[in-house]
């Protein structure tokens, strides 16, 4: 599982043998099965998540029961609780295996040593916060003023390989709109093709 986050950090930068020792040492390999939690609302969290195959998710449930879908993780993401923090801080989210995965797992402390001895991952980390601010920001102001065509059609074009990847529940929670809606959404743009 290690060569795949090798591969993935290597096209940011070039990294070293003693890069590749670090990355052996601090993140930790482990499979998932689908359905499988990697944290629940409420335990402590320990561990951000790189995904090398497979497919996860973060949610939270609200106090009606219903599940809204903060992120996506296929391969060659990153899902964490950025809510959380610091190690040791509870969970406010869960995170769940939508496919068998294969990720690894990396602790607070094995992060840091990341940042301050692997450039390439340093650079990844700050592209990807920027990137991921931005996205949230642009999902924010979407949520807002954006309908769910609009939503829809925006989530295709941003991410297509992931809507052929989850169930149709799934997607309405992440766009914020009901299963029953994104269904007249879907044969909508299907009639305009």
């Amino acid at each position: 599982m290690h060569g795949t986050l090798i591969e993935y950090l290597g096209k940011k930068l070039p990294l070293s043998p003693d890069d590749i020792d670090i990355i052996h040492s601090v993140f930790v390999p482990k499979k998932i099965s689908k359905g499988e939690f990697l944290l629940r609302e409420g335990d402590i969290s320990k561990y951000g998540a790189f995904v090398c195959k497979g497919f996860l998710r973060s949610y939270v449930i609200d106090n009606k029961g219903k599940e809204h879908i903060i992120q996506f993780a296929p391969e060659n993401w990153w899902i964490s609780d950025k809510g959380a923090g610091a190690e040791g801080s509870k969970a406010s989210c869960f995170i769940d295996a939508i496919e068998d995965s294969d990720i690894l797992l990396i602790d607070s402390t094995g992060h840091l040593k990341m940042l301050e001895k692997v450039a390439a991952y340093s650079t990844s980390f700050q592209a990807g916060m920027q990137k991921r601010s931005a996205a949230k920001d642009k999902r924010i102001v979407h949520s807002l003023t954006a309908d769910a065509e609009e939503r829809y059609n925006d989530f295709l074009q941003t991410y297509p390989s992931i809507a052929q990847r989850v169930p149709q529940h799934m997607l309405a929670s992440y766009l914020g709109i009901a299963p029953e809606t994104l269904s007249r959404v879907r044969k909508k743009s299907m009639r305009k093709r």
